[in-house]
């Protein structure tokens, strides 16, 4: 069975909308076919963005607030604090109005690449720039998702396949040397594929090992998917537009290994013309046909969703946007 999700971030503003966004995803995801999925409300503050939240997870090391953004500290800062805070706030949440549900259930974290260039060291600059901080903060953040994943199990008890989706938006950026450093002028040195692998591999690695399925999303067009494979993700989650010939390929690959492939194929943002769920499921058809696949070999390894999180949407185009991977899944599944 072909199933529906989004890759994770809603929008809106305070509490309310944190509550409303749970309430929508079950709704829409959380039947036979869907994958629903922890949202994340970036609108609420730095401390509900992508950063906030993996600081949230991260173990061991501290983190403050800074004009300039998230910095690393000799101890958890009061911004840390209260992310940390809202995130076990809205676990509380999730594991009330999931009371009773069964299946399968997916929650995001910010991959180490991503973390490493958008949080700054002690004496300011990013992490990127110091070969040992890097390490340090990326297996901090491996420690604290094995921790998470203990208690995601705790809450959700009657959930038998838990994905944890790693995002990596950042990597090619740092793949490719293009990462601003902190004065704006000059850019950040290229991390060579076998350190990015490795350090990736440190996460993916503690989510396996805790049981859960690693995935990891991009929708970056540059997407380094056969690093991501080899350094242990088992499902690779992509805009589908962005995709080039060589993509193609790894994400075949994939899904003839028994991998799992999500694929971006709904606008994430309120399109001047609406796709229709006939649309929807010919555009996955044509890719199909393409990579030479048999939707009949690999449906039940594909997963459909919007391009890209969702925070930027309209409310009434979340619920358009889930309809449509939604009904363009049950599509797919006959």
């Amino acid at each position: 069975m072909t199933l529906a999700s989004a890759v994770g971030s809603m929008p809106g503003d305070d509490q309310a909308a944190y509550d409303d966004a749970v309430r929508v995803v079950l709704d829409q995801l959380g039947e036979g076919g869907g994958l629903p999925h922890l949202p994340e409300v970036p609108g609420r503050g730095a401390t509900a963005t992508m950063t906030g939240r993996a600081l949230a997870v991260m173990a061991e090391l501290g983190a403050d607030l800074q004009p300039a953004g998230w910095r690393l500290t000799d101890a958890p800062g009061v911004d840390h604090r209260r992310a940390r805070s809202l995130l076990s706030q809205d676990l509380d949440t999730l594991e009330e109005l999931t009371d009773g549900y069964t299946g399968v259930f997916k929650v995001q974290v910010a991959g180490p690449w991503t973390l490493a260039a958008t949080v700054e060291k002690p004496r300011g600059d990013k992490v990127l720039s110091d070969y040992g901080a890097r390490r340090e903060l990326a297996q901090a953040l491996a420690e604290g998702v094995r921790t998470h994943v203990r208690d995601l199990r705790r809450r959700l008890p009657g959930v038998d396949r838990l994905v944890v989706q790693v995002d990596e938006p950042v990597l090619p950026a740092v793949l490719g040397g293009r990462v601003p450093t902190a004065s704006g002028f000059g850019r950040h040195r290229t991390v060579h594929p076998p350190e990015a692998s490795e350090t990736l591999g440190w996460v993916l690695a503690a989510i396996a090992d805790e049981g859960a399925e690693p995935w990891v999303h991009t929708c970056a067009a540059d997407a380094p998917l056969a690093l991501l494979r080899t350094s242990g993700a088992r499902g690779l989650s992509v805009d589908l537009a962005m995709t080039s010939a060589a993509d193609h390929d790894v994400l075949a690959e994939a899904l003839e290994a028994g991998e799992t492939v999500a694929l971006g194929v709904v606008p994430s943002l309120d399109p001047a013309t609406e796709p229709t769920d006939t649309g929807v499921t010919e555009s996955v058809l044509r890719w199909l046909d393409m990579v030479g696949l048999d939707l009949a070999e690999v449906g039940d390894r594909l997963v459909l969703t919007p391009s890209c999180g969702l925070a930027g949407a309209s409310p009434a185009w979340v619920r358009r946007a889930l309809t449509l991977v939604r009904t363009g899944a049950a599509n797919l599944s006959g």
